[in-house]
Order: structure tokens, then sequence, then C-alpha cells
């Protein structure tokens, strides 16, 4: 299943080689079918925007964030 471009998505491992660890956040950025497993290339960023790395990883290695909020609680603003 392809995911949308520009996703933001979450590490599943770290990826050392780049100081990335799982849980970070990063942007896909491109799709790349395969035989096996579809990849997908991300950018990561920094806090204020700058690009840390852009790596290639498989779709297994990631997965999209969720918010779970409870039906008995409500956001106010």
């Amino acid at each position: 299943m392809a995911l949308e471009m520009f996703k933001m998505v979450t590490l599943q491992e770290d990826i050392p080689e780049y100081k990335l660890r799982r849980g970070d956040v990063a942007t896909i950025v491109e799709h790349h079918l395969t035989s096996d497993e579809d990849g997908y290339s991300l950018e990561e960023f920094n806090a204020i925007g700058e690009t840390i790395a852009v790596v290639t990883v498989a779709e297994s290695q990631i997965q999209l964030p969720f918010l779970q909020i409870s039906s008995s609680h409500q956001l106010t603003g």
C-alpha cells in the first residue's frame, strides 16, 4: 500500500549511520516500487526546519503516527 507523499511517519528502528532513532519523525519525499517490499525516501528535519538527513527505508521500517483521543475527552480551545 503506497503511503501519501509528504505525510509524516515515525521510524520503527534506529538508523545509526544517520544518528536517527526509533520514534523519530520524518517526511515521505519519494515512493519506491520493488518486487519485494515498497520503500520510501524520507527527509528528516531539525527543530528549525533544516534537513538533517535524507534516507531510503523499507515500508516495514516506518509507520504513520497516530493520536488516540478517548471519546470521553473533548478538546477545548
